[in-house]
Parts: structure tokens; C-alpha cells; sequence
């Protein structure tokens, strides 16, 4: 799940694209209509999170850009307006869904997903090995059998297994999966890989620890 976020308050943006990256998604960050446009004339996304009040061409007009070129992506526009009119105006230009700041995370991460399940024919799982995570299930499964496993456990699986076959360090994987705000221990990353490898020890699917780097998912005994 690949997202844009087009948002000039690089505060907001920061904390946006550290929640977004802790549910595993690809998160590009731009700040102008200008850039927004560029990059969605170029680039392939899942989802746009565009900020209504821009520098340069505000958010409106790249919603009319973006439909005038024949694009689908799903558009959900954040606003600081409280105003029905507004909001009426986004929807009707083509964005697909809106939220007025402040808002909670949970709410911006949920219709996000909503936005992208609709707008794609099939839900694409993660699969190495007998391992497989449906994303927006939030369900991993082992030859068909469901694993049970915590937030912090499904989010650090999530990360491994998107970068499966190659070396994450255990700061990545704190940043991929933080919620903005909080905070976690390299220690206990050490914890929940510990945990997740166990938990997932059938599936023929390995968690190597590259000493001095971090670890490396791949299909194999460990």
C-alpha cells in the first residue's frame, strides 16, 4: 500500500507519515500542489492524503488535475475547514472521502484502507513460505492454521515480511511500526522478533539475526 501525502505543516507530516509507515505502508511525503501534481502524474500510488490549503495550487485544484488525466486513485482530503461547503466542493470534484483536523489516527488509518479495498479488485496477501498475512484482515496464518499474535508482534511480522530477503536494522523496524508519540527499546524489538519467530516456526520461514545489521526474513529453515 503505497501513499501520498501531500501536507506543507512539516510537523503534521512527520507524525502523519510515522503512523501511516507503522502500519506498514510506503509513505512519499510532499509539501505544494505543485509537487503533488508532479508526483502523481509520474509516480505509482494506492491512495492520496491531500491537504486542502497548499502553498502554490491548493488541493482542490489537484483533485481536478488528477481526474481531468482519466486517474481513479482514491483522494481523501484533510481540511482545517469546518465547513460544509468545502467539503461538499472536495467531493464533488472527485475526491473519494474527507477528514477536518484534528483527527484521530485510528480514523485516518481505517478509511484509508477502506478507500484502497474498494478501489482494488482483490486484497494482495503477503506470502513467504506456509506463512501468509492478509493486510487488511490484520490475519496471518500458517498452512491454513490462524497465528495469534499482538499488535506490536503482527506490525513487526508485517515489516519483515514486506522486506522478506533483505537486512532491516531494529531502528527500521521502530520507525516502520511506532505510532507517532511513543517510544521503543532496541531491547525489546530483540523481544518481539523472539516472539514472532516462535510463533511462526512451522511455516518454513526463517527470522536470521545478521549480527551487527538486524534481521532478514527469507523461506527456510533458520
Amino acid at each position: 500500500m503505497h501513499v501520498l501525502l501531500v501536507e506543507d505543516d512539516e510537523m503534521l507530516a512527520d507524525g502523519i507519515a510515522r503512523i501511516l509507515r507503522g502500519q506498514g505502508m510506503a509513505v512519499d511525503v510532499v509539501n505544494t500542489g505543485e509537487d503533488a501534481d508532479r508526483a502523481l502524474g509520474s509516480r505509482e500510488m494506492s491512495v492520496a492524503v491531500l491537504d486542502i490549503g497548499l502553498p502554490g495550487i491548493d488541493g482542490f485544484e489537484v483533485v481536478r488535475r488528477l481526474r481531468m488525466r482519466g486517474s481513479a486513485l482514491p483522494v481523501l482530503l484533510l481540511t482545517a475547514r469546518d465547513d460544509v461547503q468545502d467539503r461538499v466542493q472536495g467531493l464533488e470534484i472527485g475526491a473519494d472521502d474527507y477528514l477536518v483536523k484534528p483527527f484521530a489516527a485510528p480514523e485516518l488509518v481505517a478509511r484509508l484502507k477502506a478507500l484502497v479495498r474498494r478501489s482494488s479488485p482483490r486484497t494482495i496477501d503477503l506470502q513467504v513460505g506456509g506463512l501468509q498475512l492478509d493486510p487488511f484482515a490484520r490475519r496471518a496464518t500458517v498452512d491454513g492454521q490462524i497465528v495469534e499474535l499482538s499488535a506490536r508482534e503482527w506490525a513487526v511480522l508485517e515489516y519483515l515480511m514486506q522486506n522478506a530477503s533483505r537486512v532491516v536494522s531494529k531502528q527500521q523496524i521502530i520507525d516502520a511500526i511506532l505510532p507517532w508519540g511513543e517510544e521503543l527499546t532496541l531491547n525489546a524489538v530483540e523481544v518481539y522478533v523472539s516472539r514472532v519467530r516462535s510463533k511462526i516456526a512451522s511455516a518454513g520461514v526463517s527470522i536470521k539475526t545478521i549480527r551487527g545489521f538486524g534481521y532478514m526474513l527469507e523461506q527456510g529453515s533458520a
